[in-house]
């Protein structure tokens, strides 16, 4: 098997980056939710080397993680935990939960048992990271999001870019509180909440 490898990862990482080393400057553990091809993660943890990177995904994507981390060959970076939302996570307190471009291609009940485990699993005062894109007021923030979303719900009628204000009252009902909500590269968000 080759690496797998996501043009989108490279192209945002370092714009991720620079929100990322502020945002966990004062955190040792993350667990990012949903490693994918796990560049984001590699990039990550050998830029941050405070942190101990925990990443997590289903088990079909695991040996393609794997490649990125022998290669690197990091010590604050870990193997990949199976995690499938529909599931118990098997991790027990962190202090940020970080995921990018996973809730526009989960259904909505899988973003719901996301918050879920984030309500159980983030410690006190604990950072959530979401990278994506996002409607507002239900009003996409460009015509690109539009078809994108269109494309994704017309391959799978249970994904589609979600509303900004509903992603908000989940991590409110999960104790969490918005801090910032950055536009980032692509018509993307980040936003960060804090567990208080």
């Amino acid at each position: 098997m080759t690496k797998p490898f996501s043009q989108a990862c490279e192209n945002n990482k370092t714009p991720i980056l620079e929100q990322l080393k502020d945002v966990l400057k004062n955190t040792k553990t993350v667990l990012e939710v949903g490693s994918g091809t796990g560049q984001h993660s590699v990039f990550f943890a050998e830029q941050l080397p405070h942190l101990q990177w925990h990443t997590s995904d289903r088990a079909i994507n695991h040996e393609g993680i794997n490649l990125w981390h022998r290669e690197a060959n990091l010590t604050n970076l870990h193997a990949p935990l199976e995690l499938d939302l529909n599931n118990e996570w098997p991790v027990d307190k962190v202090d940020a939960i970080y995921t990018a471009n996973t809730f526009h291609i989960v259904s909505w009940q899988l973003v719901e048992r996301f918050f879920d485990g984030v309500k159980r699993h983030l410690n006190s005062d604990g950072m959530l990271c979401i990278y994506g894109p996002f409607k507002y007021q239900c009003e996409f923030t460009s015509p690109s999001n539009d078809d994108f979303s269109a494309f994704l719900t017309e391959r799978d009628p249970l994904s589609g870019i979600r509303d900004f204000e509903a992603v908000e009252q989940l991590a409110k009902q999960a104790g969490l509180t918005l801090i910032s909500d950055t536009a980032m590269p692509a018509n993307n968000q980040l936003l960060v909440f804090k567990r208080q």
